[in-house]
Parts: C-alpha cells; structure tokens; sequence
C-alpha cells in the first residue's frame, strides 16, 4: 500500500507566482477602475459622452460587486485556499466589472463641446 505524503506546512501560504499574479490581476482592476472613474468624471463635466442614468449606475453597481467579491472571498478561505487565492477569488467580480464598465464608456468616446 502506498503510503502518502504529507502536505508542506508552508503549503497553505501559497507560492510566489500565485502572488505575483494576484498582485497583476489587482493592478489590472485598480488601472481599469482610474480609467473609469476619469471617463465618469470627464462625463460629469459634459466633456465625455456617457449614458444618462450613469451617476446612478455609478453608485449602486458597487453594491452588488463589493458583495459578490466578499462571498466569492469567504467561499475561498472556508474551503482552505490560500492567502494569494483567495484575494485572487476577491478580486474577480470587481475586475469584471471595471473591466466590462472601461471598455463599455470607452466605445462613447469625447464629447467635445461646441
């Protein structure tokens, strides 16, 4: 019967290449959600042309990713991953959502005005 071994203690804190993409899916989020909140602001001011119900949308869409990120973060420390995996699991809703949000205000585009 073979005999099996047992798990490395520091196997429970991850690996450096789990961290080192954690820490580029993070950067992506965090570049993408500047990109918005400019195109946003920029719309605000009427120099970019964003939807009319975007000020609303800008306030209650962080509701629901804040909440999916906190479960999907939960689900990932409940079942015993790792530090590295479950930021990464955190960080997922919120990185669809400014990556889905950047290139949808981006397609709008400048308006400028006249």
């Amino acid at each position: 019967m073979a005999r099996r071994r047992a798990a490395s203690p520091m196997a429970q804190w991850g690996t450096p290449l789990g961290y080192w993409m954690m820490g580029m899916k993070m950067t992506q989020m965090l570049v993408e959600a500047q990109m918005v909140i400019g195109m946003r602001l920029m719309g605000m001011k009427g120099l970019w042309s964003v939807a009319p119900g975007e000020d609303l949308r800008m306030v209650t869409e962080k509701m629901t990713a804040f909440t999916q990120a906190a479960m999907a973060a939960q689900r990932a420390a409940i079942s015993g991953r790792s530090p590295d995996q479950v930021l990464t699991a955190a960080i997922k809703p919120l990185g669809r959502k400014t990556s889905s949000n950047t290139r949808r205000l981006s397609k709008r585009g400048p308006s400028w005005p006249t």
